[in-house]
């Protein structure tokens, strides 16, 4: 299927949907909430489980054995094999080096301090989701500039050229499942995320790649998420588009928040499932909790 052809799954096909925990720490209530939304959603379908261990300086075996047992305990089951994002590293490559063909990837020599030092001197900058956009700086360098760096071994990112990436694709959407199970068009902007980076020089992906890879190799049909994350999507659909992949359905749930309403995170240890456990709760509690009672 081409990029630019490329068809929103028809909503007929069998439902496929996923929970891809980090394992980088112990599961919370909101990762209740989002494992029980996507097997509710997956309801007559089929529920995958994904481990996302791409950060090998945070992940542990522990905390992957833990999510397991936290899963299992809440009553949900998954299709074996669980697929471990460490474990495809040749495939992220392999999608790289097609991006990198089609000029969209370029090789990005900034540090942090790099990047901070020029937006403060250009005095402002354009804004994404997550702060400040990348200035594009290391976007101007040429060939020859390029090549002598990576001669020395310069530690580098590898970055999406988004304005290329944009031009090649052309205008996209997705599907966005509503409330009451009819889904909406929305018009895909990449550009308001900038030059995200794709890749690492010792790490052959990111998040935003790896992902994109995982949900059509696993031939996902609808991608549950929290709605912190509605704003990768307009990545996620460009990626699809530049490499031929199938696209799925989204829907982005609200988040749980504490008592301040800040969203729940794993800092948040006084919520996470095994100190619930610890404290005497029931599966069946620990589900209602979250929002889903039997």
């Amino acid at each position: 299927m081409s990029g630019r052809g490329a068809s929103i799954m028809s909503q007929t096909t069998s439902l496929v949907t996923r929970f891809a925990p980090s394992p980088s720490g112990h599961l919370h209530l909101g990762h209740a909430y989002s494992a029980l939304f996507a097997a509710r959603q997956s309801a007559g379908g089929r529920f995958l489980l994904r481990i996302e261990d791409i950060d090998q300086g945070r992940a542990r075996p522990d905390f992957e054995a833990a999510i397991l047992e936290d899963l299992a305990w809440l009553g949900l089951r998954w299709e074996e094999p669980v697929r471990r994002q460490s474990e495809h590293m040749a495939d992220y490559r392999a999608a790289l080096d097609r991006l990198a063909a089609m000029g969209v990837v370029y090789p990005c020599f900034c540090t942090r301090r790099d990047i901070q030092r020029e937006i403060a001197e250009a005095g402002q900058a354009p804004h994404g989701p997550d702060g400040p956009l990348y200035p594009g700086t290391c976007r101007g360098l040429s060939s020859d500039q390029r090549q002598a760096r990576l001669a020395v071994g310069a530690s580098h990112a590898l970055r999406l050229d988004m304005v290329k990436a944009v031009a090649l694709a052309g205008p996209l959407v997705w599907r966005e499942l509503g409330e009451e199970g009819a889904d909406q068009a929305v018009a895909a902007d990449p550009l308001s995320l900038g030059d995200v980076v794709l890749a690492r020089k010792d790490v052959p992906t990111s998040y935003h790649l790896a992902v994109t890879l995982d949900d059509a190799v696993q031939g996902i049909t609808l991608v549950t998420r929290g709605e912190d994350l509605r704003h990768a999507t307009h990545v996620h659909r460009l990626l699809q588009a530049l490499l031929g992949l199938p696209v799925p359905r989204w829907r982005h749930h609200t988040l749980l928040c504490d008592e301040t309403g800040r969203r729940l995170a794993k800092r948040h240890d006084a919520l996470s499932l095994r100190r619930l456990r610890e404290s005497g709760k029931s599966a069946a509690e620990v589900r209602a909790l979250a929002g889903f009672p039997d």
